[in-house]
């Protein structure tokens, strides 16, 4: 298979070819634009391999532009990056590399070009095109990676054992890769992952999530959990998501298998939204089923306060897992807390007040609960799927209504705390938090608008009611004639 034709309409292979030649080196575009070339997809970055110095060409491409280019170098790896327009270019000198048993990092050494392809991930990733004068744009393909794009398969290009043993990352490797390209994995490829799932604890938990993250951000992730469970990798660094597997009964009543049931979930919001920390909410809404579940002989199975401790639990884990503990763990955590509350609303005889309450809440992000509530009506009842959603229409529509009339989203009291202490001459103290509590049920009741007036008078009347104020104070008789 020749690419000369594609190779000849991008202007850097023309420039890698001509610098590798000046330097006397053979050079190869490899890793997965080479895939992605075979298989139609497109692809930004683009990696390059030569039997040399990987540097020294990266510098002689970038001498060969007009402009600047800029030009970022790894000595302590031996490679380049060039950032050019359309995406990133890296340039490395063909080596091999292997880890020692308890080391996170490799020990790289010069290598030829066969041993740079043996020391690939895979099989449909240990291709190459080449960029020599006299096959210029052949393809080369060692271990039939060409074959294992046909019949869609994922394969370590030597004995599994020994690739994954050298980097145990290439397990989740292997995963991400079948989710993202709907893949299989060859069984002796996937039995060496199930029998090297420990090593993982070698790897870095920064390694470990870029690659779980990938696998969450497929159009359908259940198939990447599910490999990653079956393979036992699961276990090694997300051990709270594992124990929401299997079914438990007493008296033949059962519950639903939480892990599928979550795995359905995810894959519902991922149809609705590319957001990746909505899809983290999907995975950890029911986190802590487990740890709230009992058995009551009159109703089976419960997992009351599971959504409360979930969120609690998720600080921790997202620690754990090295995930960003900023607004982004806390939206997380909102929505878990928050992600059984729509349900409660999907009755004709729901109130304002309790629709005031959520959107206070839920803030800005009560759409994106609401996908996940929609996400987590999972039933294989056809008839009870459209009822629950049908409901969840009306109560987004009772919802928009109640926006729309006291802009509540967001909501934050109309009267500062400050405020109170001036004009009832107050330090601070508890009454001052007890005035606001109650100028804010009073709003979340519906007993006065969310306007500063409004929450004033009412202000005086608290105060009055609690002896901080008489009717005669300056300030009460100021405030009447400022209201009038």
């Amino acid at each position: 298979m020749n690419f000369t034709e594609q190779l000849n309409q991008e202007d850097i292979f023309r420039r890698v070819a001509k610098a590798s030649q000046s330097l006397g080196i053979a050079t190869y575009v490899v890793g997965g634009y080479v895939r992605d070339l075979v298989l139609g997809r497109p692809s930004k970055d683009i990696d390059f391999m030569c039997e040399g110095n990987g540097i020294a060409l990266a510098k002689e491409v970038a001498k060969s532009y007009e402009e600047h280019v800029p030009l970022s170098v790894f000595k302590n790896f031996g490679t380049a990056m060039l950032k050019l327009d359309f995406g990133e270019i890296e340039f490395v000198g063909a080596r091999k590399e292997s880890y020692r048993s308890d080391s996170r990092k490799p020990e790289v050494e010069i290598g030829t070009f066969m041993e740079d392809m043996e020391r690939r991930d895979f099989t449909i990733n240990a291709m190459a095109i080449s960029l020599q004068q006299a096959d210029f744009g052949e393809l080369i393909d060692p271990f039939d990676g060409l074959g294992d794009l046909k019949r869609k398969m994922i394969r370590t290009p030597l004995d599994p054992e020994v690739t994954f043993s050298d980097d145990p990352l290439r397990m989740l490797r292997a995963v991400r890769f079948a989710a993202q390209l709907q893949f299989d994995i060859d069984p002796d490829t996937f039995f060496a992952i199930i029998r090297n799932a420990p090593r993982l604890q070698i790897i870095s938990m920064e390694r470990i999530i870029v690659e779980l993250n990938k696998i969450i951000a497929c159009d359908k992730p259940s198939y990447g959990f599910k490999l990653l469970f079956a393979g036992k990798l699961l276990h090694e660094f997300f051990p709270e998501m594992v124990e929401l597997q299997g079914v438990d009964s007493v008296d033949d009543k059962s519950h639903k298998d939480n892990f599928y049931h979550t795995l359905q979930v995810l894959d519902n919001v991922c149809a609705t939204s590319d957001n990746l920390w909505l899809r983290w909410a999907a995975i950890m809404h029911d986190i802590a089923k487990p740890a709230t579940k009992r058995f009551n002989n009159k109703v089976g199975w419960t997992f009351h306060g599971h959504e409360d401790k979930g969120a609690r639990m998720t600080p921790g884990i997202f620690k754990r897992l090295k995930l960003p503990l900023d607004d982004r763990m806390k939206y997380v955590q909102k929505l878990v807390r928050l992600h059984l509350r729509p349900i409660a609303l999907v009755k004709d005889e729901v109130t304002d007040s309790a629709l005031r309450r959520l959107l206070m809440d839920a803030g800005d992000d009560i759409d994106d609960l609401m996908k996940l509530c929609r996400a987590d009506v999972t039933s294989k009842n056809n008839r009870k799927v459209k009822r629950y959603l049908e409901n969840f229409d009306k109560v987004e529509l009772k919802l928009a209504e109640v926006e729309e009339k006291d802009q509540l989203r967001n909501f934050q009291p109309p009267i500062s705390g400050e405020e109170i202490m001036e004009c009832l001459n107050l330090s601070p103290s508890k009454a001052v938090g007890e005035i606001k509590e109650e100028i804010k049920e009073a709003i979340l009741e519906g007993k006065i608008d969310n306007n500063h007036q409004q929450a004033k008078e009412l202000m005086f009347i608290i105060a009055e009611n609690k002896g901080l104020v008489s009717k005669s104070s300056p300030n009460h008789l100021e405030n009447k004639s400022n209201t009038k």
